[in-house]
């Protein structure tokens, strides 16, 4: 691992980049602020090597970052409605940031906008952060942990822990955007393939909250068990599809027991690579970069619509306003503890 200074953020603060290399010139570069992974060099069949993820050359851009690109998402990811929330007769309340409801905890003050504390390994970096019991609203002085380790067997390592020193809402995720073809290939997503272990999803209302149902995909759009392209319905007039402008749905992972398991394959005939993804979570949201603005990314790239996609490891979207869903509230005696794998 080699470390260097990355930036120093608008408040003073310095940040590091952090670059874990293995036995078969893979890379991986992340940063102590947001624990953002901003590159991600694979080589494919033939050793030819590419960033697979899409991020920015310099700090400034991740200050602003409105696709959260490459970063940790914490307290809570993904939704909840009406921002708001209730834990033993105890009401929360969070920031309203999309439309009524909250997304992605705060986002100004989320942990993807932090400079966390680091600790260095020898293929591994260790970042640290604390929130103060109701800081953003949530309840709970939580300290966090999340760490990135860098295996010769290709795979990318996020591992991560969470104590709280009282009943807690507590669902972080990593969101990185991949694209097999390259990061900066000016290839949208559209001709991966993606397989998922995941033979139901948690339909969505306006807004893409969840109704609380578990559906089958079988028979739908939604229906990634066999694998297919990406883009084969991506615009189909399925009510879901429209809802959410394509794909942004969380897939519930069969077989869900708490043990690592395989949920996830990406291919893509653009380049002779093939992702990989493991956890110990009950769903994965599954998001093809629908909203990605126009913008510039890393190396001269050009980012647009669908130019990547997320598969998000997590507890269900709103899953502490549905007592059929896994619940996400940990506490004293209950710590969270979390393992998702990218292998290629």
């Amino acid at each position: 691992m080699s470390k260097r200074l990355f930036g120093t953020t608008k408040d003073g603060k310095e940040v590091y980049a952090f670059t874990l290399t293995n036995a078969n010139k893979m890379q991986a570069e992340v940063i102590n602020y947001g624990c953002i992974l901003t590159k991600l060099l694979v080589p494919d069949a033939d050793g030819k090597i590419d960033d697979v993820v899409l991020g920015f050359d310099t700090l400034a851009p991740y200050e602003v970052n409105p696709s959260f690109f490459g970063a940790v998402i914490a307290p809570s990811a993904n939704r909840i409605k009406d921002a708001k929330f209730t834990i033993d007769g105890v009401e929360y309340k969070v920031d309203v940031n999309d439309g009524p409801n909250n997304l992605h905890s705060h986002v100004d003050k989320g942990a993807h906008k932090q400079v966390w504390d680091y600790e260095e390994g020898n293929n591994s970096v260790k970042f640290t952060y604390e929130y103060k019991d109701k800081e953003l609203g949530f309840p709970g002085n939580i300290k966090f942990t999340m760490t990135y380790t860098l295996t010769d067997k290709n795979e990318l390592i996020l591992h991560y822990n969470a104590v709280s020193d009282k009943k807690a809402l507590i669902n972080p995720t990593n969101h990185s955007y991949f694209n097999l073809a390259g990061a900066k290939s000016g290839k949208n997503i559209l001709n991966h393939v993606l397989k998922l272990d995941a033979s139901n999803y948690t339909p969505v209302v306006a807004g893409a909250i969840p109704t609380g149902e578990i559906a089958t995909v079988k028979g739908t759009v939604m229906d990634f068990t066999n694998g297919r392209r990406v883009g084969d319905d991506i615009d189909d007039n399925f009510e879901q599809l429209v809802l959410t402008g394509g794909y942004d749905h969380n897939f519930v992972v069969d077989g869900y027991d708490k043990s690592l398991r395989h949920i996830a394959t990406v291919t893509t005939p653009e380049a002779k690579r093939q992702m990989d993804v493991y956890s110990n979570l009950p769903g994965v949201q599954f998001y093809a970069g629908n909203f990605i603005a126009d913008q510039d990314g890393k190396e001269g790239a050009k980012y647009t619509k669908r130019s990547a996609l997320c598969l998000e490891t997590q507890f269900y979207p709103d899953t502490i306003h549905n007592a059929n869903f896994p619940s996400c509230v940990f506490g004293p005696g209950n710590d969270y503890d979390s393992e998702t794998i990218y292998k290629f």
